[in-house]
């Protein structure tokens, strides 16, 4: 039996992970410190006799007796509330936390995949953007403590590969969405969906222009598996090439919602990319990865997800 370490696991992305490394038949290890993960996202895993929940701080040193076939280091808050709420900690995990992980995965020959971001690649002057471009980020900037986080671990990454012989990979994550996001965290997509079903004024950030692209989880857990399976080391974009204003995403949820809410326009955060598409060719090239559920499908299961909890409803 394949034994893996996901560290993060009882965040959003974390969670579905190991539920569908359950599935497969993996033993699971599931590391978190609940900053922003929650022990209620795998509550419904506690009573497999695969799966493992261990509450710890991956910044502190970190052991797992037994075999471990993959760490998967997903370690991270990943919205600007939370890591503009906890900028240390957002580095720490990032360098001192990856560095744990790696070191775990080097003393056990494990295969690492490290969850990157499209953030590093900060307001694109490439677009798309493809894994050769080399970014335009900020660092001093609020969003720094989130985007160098990433872009040191992937450095370390590297690192741990080319000075030591470890397995690893590197995949860059796009925005993805999907039940289990947290009404208030900050991210479009819950916030459009949480103001569109409550009727609130749904708030866009600056003229709405400024583009996202976005992946259903489904596709996007389908996508980090293939590739910690794989022998390629990447680095990798995961995510939906289909692109969209953030304008149209907001009228789109509201009309899935059969909300009347009014759009507000509010300020736009600072160093807010202006667009964000991935080429996802090397995806399809290298791991044979589309992503296969439309914006609107997702969507629809996302707003019934969040009326259910919000509402109660649907």
């Amino acid at each position: 039996m394949v034994r893996t370490v996901v560290t993060g696991g009882a965040g959003f992305l974390g969670s579905y992970l190991c539920e569908r490394l359950l599935e497969r038949g993996d033993a699971v290890v599931c590391m978190d410190n609940f900053l922003t993960g929650s022990p209620e996202n795998v509550a419904h895993l506690l009573e497999r006799p695969a799966f493992r929940l261990v509450e710890c701080d991956l910044t502190e040193f970190v052991h797992v007796s037994g075999q471990v076939d993959q760490v998967l280091h997903f370690a991270s808050a990943a919205s600007p509330i939370d890591y503009l709420r906890h900028p240390i900690e957002t580095l720490k995990v990032g360098s001192l936390g990856t560095l744990h992980a790696l070191g775990l995965a080097r003393e056990k020959g494990a295969r690492f995949v490290l969850a990157s971001t499209s953030e590093v690649y900060g307001d694109p002057l490439e677009h798309p953007q493809r894994e050769t471009y080399w970014g335009n980020v900020n660092p001093v900037g609020p969003r720094s403590v989130y985007d160098e986080a990433k872009r040191f671990s992937e450095s370390l990454t590297t690192a741990y590969r080319n000075s030591y012989g470890t397995d690893t990979a590197i995949v860059r994550i796009f925005n993805t969405y999907g039940p289990r996001m947290r009404p208030h965290d900050g991210r479009a997509i819950p916030t459009f969906i949480r103001q569109a079903l409550t009727g609130e004024p749904i708030t866009v950030a600056g003229d709405g222009r400024q583009t996202r692209s976005v992946c259903y989880v489904d596709d996007t857990v389908e996508g980090i598996l293939t590739l910690a399976d794989s022998d390629f080391a990447g680095p990798v974009n995961i995510g939906n090439p289909t692109e969209m204003s953030v304008l149209e995403l907001a009228r789109t949820i509201r009309d899935l919602a059969g909300s009347s809410s009014p759009i507000d326009f509010v300020d736009r955060p600072v160093d807010d990319p202006g667009v964000r598409r991935p080429d996802t060719s090397l995806a399809a090239e290298r791991l044979g990865w589309r992503p296969e559920v439309e914006v609107t499908t997702g969507l629809r299961r996302t707003i019934d997800w969040f009326a259910e909890r919000l509402i109660g409803t649907r």
